[in-house]
């Protein structure tokens, strides 16, 4: 029986990187998926879905925005098909580039459902022969992802009511989609479809779309959606699916009782998802879950037994791709050797690429305030920033949170064009201890949209120059702030 120093079940953004790191650092590898290189966020997340959005950006700006730039067009058209088959020519090409790099590690790679049979021992079934494949291993790391969940009687018939994964492969816009869940991955979706025509509904139980984003942020998105002819319904209680000749009916009721009905082409549920850790066998490797169905892990990502590590998804933590990516890599560090090799949580950013974006990182106003800190907070909006105006996208604004004692910075939120790029910048200001004084003495290139970053800073301190702020600033602090 062959035997490994290290096997990685999962080929996602945790998998495959652990994967390839190891045997980077000298460790023979098995890499196990059960679906395909690269996971969900490749093929059904991440990858394909910026794509949509991407046509989706293009097909807005033609049909609605170049009018006024002074390009005109007539009758234009769009060959989803064919759009569809982009799409997947792009996640082609990803998914071909890992399997390339896993050979030429040295990676042995195994498409399968992997079972533990103890915790030194894996069984592998394999898709095209269903043979299976026995072997042992000397550390496993486990990076299965997550799976979608839905509602308590509402089934996923995968026609009239989809999923995620259904949503980015349709063979056509429908003119009507009732998005159950206002969350991250719906609201993408739903911008992409209502950016193309479709009729878009979102109903959403909590209070606001996009739930744990800055509620100011949040508002920005949602005034851009219903700008589009979407209708959004928060407080909202889905409470049964029908389903009517061609049509899906949505039932529910508001906080306050009244009680309302849908109909739609497609309903999309997007209600959250869930570790996905089927077939796995982990009581017999002696791995513990939580109450909540995550792998706990300590600092080094190791469970219980600490010759097996778990990363992304499958333990708890945003879900969020760059995360599962950063474990992998401590992961892999710690079991090649590295004993020092742990987290640190202190700076993961985030982003939502609805039009517009969102981005995020560090704490939120919400959350300085709940937890009783001091802090200061500015704005700059891109309705004042050059490079905006001259691009037609001046939406949203930057957020800066800082200590209002020390001025270090905490947090930073984004929301406006290209606020996934923009976010580096305050993720790296943060994870390198900087001050907000730091961003607004760097100098910024003009006209670029990072300049909106500087621009919050000055008007943290009273003396932005593309907005006025009247009793504000001082000549003191700004000739402090002049001589760093």
């Amino acid at each position: 029986m062959k035997k490994y120093d290290a096997v990685v079940i999962g080929a996602g953004p945790g998998g495959y990187v652990c994967a390839i790191r190891l045997a980077q650092l000298g460790s023979s590898v098995a890499l196990i998926d059960r679906d395909e290189l690269g996971g969900t966020c490749l093929n059904w997340g991440c990858i394909p879905s910026k794509a949509l959005i991407h046509v989706g950006h293009l097909y807005e700006t033609l049909e609605h925005q170049a009018s006024e730039m002074g390009i005109e067009f007539t009758n234009l058209k769009v060959d989803f098909k064919k759009t569809q088959a982009w799409k997947d020519s792009v996640v082609s090409k990803l998914t071909q580039g890992i399997g390339g790099l896993c050979k030429r590690h040295g990676i042995d790679v195994f498409m399968g459902t992997a079972s533990f049979l103890s915790d030194k021992e894996i069984q592998v079934e394999l898709n095209d022969s269903k043979k299976k494949e026995k072997f042992q291993f000397e550390k496993a790391v486990i990076a299965t992802g997550s799976s979608s969940t839905s509602l308590p009687g509402i089934e996923i018939d995968k026609k009239t009511v989809i999923t995620s994964k259904e949503a980015l492969n349709l063979s056509s816009i429908p003119k009507k989609m009732v998005l159950i869940g206002g969350g991250y991955i719906g609201m993408e979706l739903g911008c992409f479809y209502s950016m193309m025509g479709t009729e878009v509904t979102v109903l959403e139980y909590a209070d606001q779309i996009l739930g744990g984003t800055d509620a100011d942020i949040a508002a920005v998105v949602e005034k851009a959606m219903k700008k589009r002819g979407a209708s959004i319904h928060t407080g909202f209680k889905v409470e049964g699916v029908d389903k009517k000749a061609k049509k899906v009916l949505v039932r529910g009721s508001s906080k306050s009782g009244e009680e309302k009905t849908f109909e739609t082409d497609l309903v999309l549920v997007s209600v959250g998802r869930k570790p996905y850790l089927e077939a796995l066998n982990l009581e017999k490797a002696g791995v513990k879950t939580n109450d909540r169905g995550f792998i706990s892990v300590n600092s080094s990502l190791q469970t219980n037994q600490t010759r097996i590590y778990a990363i992304g998804d499958v333990t708890e933590g945003p879900a969020l791709a760059h995360r599962a990516s950063h474990e992998a890599l401590v992961a892999a560090a710690h079991l090649a050797g590295d004993s020092k090799a742990q987290l640190d949580y202190k700076v993961i950013p985030a982003a939502i690429f609805t039009e517009p974006e969102v981005a995020s990182v560090g704490i939120s106003e919400k959350e300085a305030k709940e937890k009783g800190l001091n802090v200061k907070v500015a704005k700059f909006p891109f309705a004042a920033l050059g490079r905006a105006l001259a691009n037609h996208r001046s939406e949203g604004f930057v957020k800066i949170i800082g200590d209002a004692k020390n001025n270090d910075l905490l947090g930073v939120h984004i929301v406006g064009q290209d606020a996934g790029n923009l976010i580096a910048e305050a993720a790296l200001a943060i994870e390198m201890g900087a001050s907000v004084e730091d961003l607004a003495l760097t100098i910024h290139t003009h006209p670029t949209y990072p300049e909106a970053i500087m621009e919050a800073a000055e008007s943290y301190y009273g003396h932005a120059i593309h907005v006025f702020q009247p009793g504000k600033s001082s000549a003191e602090s700004q000739a402090k702030q002049a001589r760093g």
